[in-house]
């Protein structure tokens, strides 16, 4: 609160029932905005650590059904993981431009990141109808339900990623570098990584290991 000196309003001050004060300033308090945040990461957390425990119990129920080793196409997944770790790169150079206050480079290394995530998702998005055209939908085994909506809930988690820092390039574009854009993408720049290290965890538990016997 950065003025703590209350202030009368109008009226008869010879009256105490017409004695009114307020605090000037803005009612905000200082680092909220972060801790929200974090709040709202850990629990996202929560709902991956669920379905991650989903897909550990029934990673194995094939119902006589194709398994991961059937069905993973290894190198073009390598390949996706490649994308979201080189989008994860790219904003932190976006990052670094925002501190030395170079709008036109924070807006490229934006674009690129969100190139590299639409990318991403589209490569997901084929393997989804690839799988399904195959006969492996969600509802063909317990293995497939879980693999679908833990992947699927991620691929969620970025579109809605790329949709809120497309938003964000107009504000920044707009009104430049202020401190509530730099907030803003301080903010993004933490779901976006965290996205990176949800994956990181889906590739290595859900492909990696369903690819063995």
């Amino acid at each position: 609160m950065s003025n703590s000196h209350a202030i009368p309003a109008t009226g008869d001050a010879s009256s105490p029932d017409n004695l009114r004060f307020y605090v000037p300033g803005e009612h905000h308090v200082e680092n909220a905005t972060g801790l929200g945040f974090w709040l709202y990461l850990m629990s996202d957390c929560l709902i991956f650590a669920c379905l991650f425990a989903v897909h550990g119990v029934l990673g194995r129920s094939y119902a006589a059904g194709p398994s991961g080793a059937d069905l993973f196409d290894l190198p073009l997944v390598a390949i996706n993981t490649s994308m979201l770790l080189l989008s994860s790169i790219t904003y932190g150079f976006a990052m670094i431009e925002m501190r030395r206050k170079r709008v036109n480079a924070v807006l490229g290394w934006l674009a690129l990141t969100g190139l590299l995530g639409a990318v991403f998702i589209g490569l997901e998005l084929y393997e989804f109808a690839h799988l399904i055209h195959e006969g492996a939908t969600p509802q063909r085994s317990a293995f497939l339900s879980s693999f679908f909506t833990l992947v699927g809930t991620h691929g969620l988690h970025v579109s809605f990623g790329i949709i809120w820092l497309v938003t964000l390039m107009f504000q920044v574009k707009r009104h430049g570098l202020i401190a509530e854009n730099r907030r803003r993408l301080a903010c993004l720049s933490m779901f976006w990584h965290f996205l990176d290290v949800v994956w990181i965890g889906v590739f290595t538990f859900v492909y990696l290991m369903g690819v063995l016997p």
